[in-house]
């Protein structure tokens, strides 16, 4: 079975024709060309694929595609700004040394603009727990949860 779906994907309207069995994941990476979005497990264990869903975290590798209908996905790719301007986030994973490989910061990324939204001053559990489903096996977290607090300072200095 196929169907039509619409979707707003970073702020603009999307058309796309899924088959039932698809998951997010694969819509954003195959027809969409969403690269940013990396498949590591497959299972929901990673997070490597966390994208937000109206407002949410999601692993976009569980999410069945027939689902998206109608909702606003944000992307990595969602957030650089006029011309590729990395977001405060971004840029402060970079600044900070939260990033090593880079295989899993997508999702890590997606999850801290998912909590910031939600909570623009976390404490450090806070951080940590909204982090507990993305892996990393490279920075040790220390340079992460740095790169968070920065993020989090620099977001409401700028407001």
């Amino acid at each position: 079975m196929r169907k039509e779906i619409v979707f707003n994907l970073n702020g603009s309207p999307v058309f796309a024709t899924v088959e039932a069995q698809k998951r997010l994941i694969d819509v954003l990476r195959g027809p969409l060309g969403e690269k940013g979005t990396k498949e590591g497990c497959g299972e929901g264990e990673c997070g490597a694929c966390t994208v937000i869903v109206d407002g949410l975290a999601v692993n976009s590798c569980l999410y069945p595609a027939l689902e998206i209908d109608g909702k606003n996905v944000t992307t990595i790719e969602g957030l650089l700004g006029a011309g590729n301007q990395l977001s405060v986030i971004q840029q402060a994973f970079v600044d900070h040394g939260g990033i090593q490989c880079g295989f899993c910061t997508p999702g890590m990324v997606m999850s801290v603009k998912a909590l910031l939204d939600a909570n623009p001053q976390p404490t450090e559990a806070e951080i940590r727990d909204a982090l507990v489903g993305n892996l990393c096996r490279c920075t040790g977290y220390v340079q992460i949860i740095e790169s968070v607090k920065a993020a989090a300072q620099k977001l409401r200095e700028d407001k």
